[in-house]
């Protein structure tokens, strides 16, 4: 996590403010009225912190570089940071995890006794947003705050059937969205991850994947903020598999790392929360499903002998059985879609075979797992997808035993 190799103004602009109380990276387009508005939250907290604001350099942008000084007196100094690029829905993940990085070395170079990543767009993200993420960290020496946003039925499903409900499951904490990616991460947390790094390979977790279980394995302060509603672009459903692979891959190595940990956990507690939820309209066109339930109808005979290798024979028996539903009654039991995650996730470990052709070989299965969802929502009408998804995260933890047998006796259930 290096910046030696940073231009000569903007490491000029480091040595002339020599420190900071607080680093703020802006992943996400703002002009410099966004700035301002950023500016004005931040001189809220209390104690007056002196903040960095590090934003990708842009030389046709004048105001880069400026100093905004609140009637609080909170210094605020802006930094145009080379490649520091806000983040798309086609920014490579790897390109993700080194745009965090930077923000951590920059804290580090500072001296900073936390910072903040801010990568949403600020039509939904408001300059609020990184106050709340701040101020659990400056006021109650707490070392990670984690986004509560308030999504719609068919958003972040990704996070919401696997990421979340597995943490929750791993670590006993019922923590919404652990990989932000809108962050606040103590001096303490971004040294830890650091540290790990330094001596890890590259195949070892991430940082952004990282920081949630760094933080609960290590008994650590975390909190969530709700935040309100965030901007999703469109899932192309036809083109998930790189995805998969790609957030997933990190997520199993730290189930590795943290083995110990974990398997002594039972049952999770809700973390402590700050601000009010926000109720978003749940109003969406239904999802067109028949694409994905195909795409399950295939695999299921052209991926059988992959599958094979990794799930036992009563997951195998289960999804045959469900491939001759018809499309109106097509559902994957969650006890069903459970094991399938506990399953690859061992499979991941063993390395049963190549890592990206197993996390690809998930795609159908996924994909069934989403058909399955839509159709519990439009046929029960369900008003709260939150319910539907929690009963999903205890039916994780309810089968946790299966995955700690699994994991230390793979053995017992080969075929």
């Amino acid at each position: 996590m290096e910046v030696d190799s940073i231009p000569q103004e903007t490491q000029k602009k480091m040595e002339e403010i020599a420190n900071a109380d607080l680093v703020v990276g802006i992943l996400t387009d703002l002009d410099q009225e966004g700035i301002a508005k950023v500016s004005d939250a931040l001189a809220t907290l209390s104690g007056s912190p002196r903040v960095a604001l590090l934003q990708n350099d842009d030389s046709s942008n004048p105001d880069h570089g400026k100093h905004a000084t609140s009637d609080k007196n909170t210094s605020i100094v802006v930094i145009p940071w080379p490649q520091l690029r806000p983040l798309t829905p086609d920014t490579p993940v790897l390109s993700v995890f080194t745009a965090y990085r930077t923000v951590f070395a920059a804290s580090e170079k500072l001296g900073a006794k936390a910072c903040c990543i801010l990568a949403s767009k600020l039509e939904t993200a408001t300059p609020r947003w990184v106050f709340q993420l701040a101020q659990p960290l400056l006021e109650n020496n707490v070392d990670l705050v984690v986004p509560r946003y308030a999504s719609r039925k068919y958003e972040g499903l990704l996070n919401r059937s696997i990421i979340s409900p597995l943490v929750r499951c791993l670590y006993g904490k019922r923590i919404h969205n652990p990989m932000g990616p809108d962050l606040g991460i103590s001096r303490r947390l971004f040294q830890k991850v650091a540290g790990a790094e330094a001596n890890s390979r590259p195949s070892d977790p991430h940082p952004l994947a990282s920081l949630a279980p760094t933080a609960l394995a290590d008994n650590l302060g975390v909190c969530e903020v709700h935040v309100g509603s965030r901007t999703y672009s469109p899932t192309d459903w036809s083109n998930v598999s790189s995805v998969l692979a790609e957030i997933l891959g990190p997520v199993f190595n730290d189930m590795q790392r943290n083995v110990a940990y974990w398997q002594r956990m039972r049952g999770s507690v809700p973390l402590p929360s700050f601000g009010e939820p926000v109720i978003v309209s749940q109003d969406a066109g239904p999802l067109d499903v028949s694409r994905m339930i195909e795409s399950f109808h295939l695999a299921n005979r052209d991926l059988e002998e992959i599958w094979s290798l990794v799930l036992p024979p009563a997951s195998l028996f289960e999804l045959r059985k469900i491939a001759r539903l018809p499309v109106e009654q097509f559902r994957m039991p969650d006890e069903l879609w459970v094991r399938i995650i506990f399953d690859f996730a061992l499979a991941y470990r063993l390395r049963t075979i190549n890592r990206d052709h197993l996390l690809k070989s998930m795609t159908p299965l996924y994909l069934a797992w989403v058909a399955s969802y839509a159709h519990d929502l439009e046929t029960t009408g369900a008003a709260d997808p939150e319910q539907r998804l929690d009963r999903l995260s205890v039916a994780y933890e309810s089968d946790k035993s299966y995955l700690v047998s699994r994991w230390r006796w793979p053995d017992r259930f080969n075929p």
